[in-house]
């Protein structure tokens, strides 16, 4: 998630940039796995960007529906590693 962030900021034009799935059964409780990656999203962004709770259903339909322009699957082996990033403008040098 580091690697990736320093190189996609997140949208700043968007409500919710970040999202996360709920935990089913208890929407309240935020797992040390997304506990972890909102702590790597705020260092990234220099500021607090709260991941936006989406419920388990509502996730899939998500990344399902939209054309995700990058998916990564780095093997994380917890439950609820699973996070939807809406990518800003990325600055590139032009020559």
């Amino acid at each position: 998630m580091r690697a990736v962030l320093s190189v996609m900021p997140l949208d700043t034009f968007v409500d919710a940039p970040a999202e996360r799935m709920e935990v089913v059964g208890d929407a309240s409780v935020l797992p040390t796995v997304q506990r972890e990656a909102q702590r790597e999203v705020d260092d990234a962004e220099g500021r607090s960007v709260p991941f936006a709770p989406v419920e388990r259903f509502a996730f899939y339909s998500t990344s399902a529906r939209k054309r995700p322009y990058c998916v990564i699957a780095p093997g994380e082996a917890r439950g609820y590693g699973c996070f939807i990033f809406k990518k800003g403008a990325a600055r590139a040098g032009c020559a």
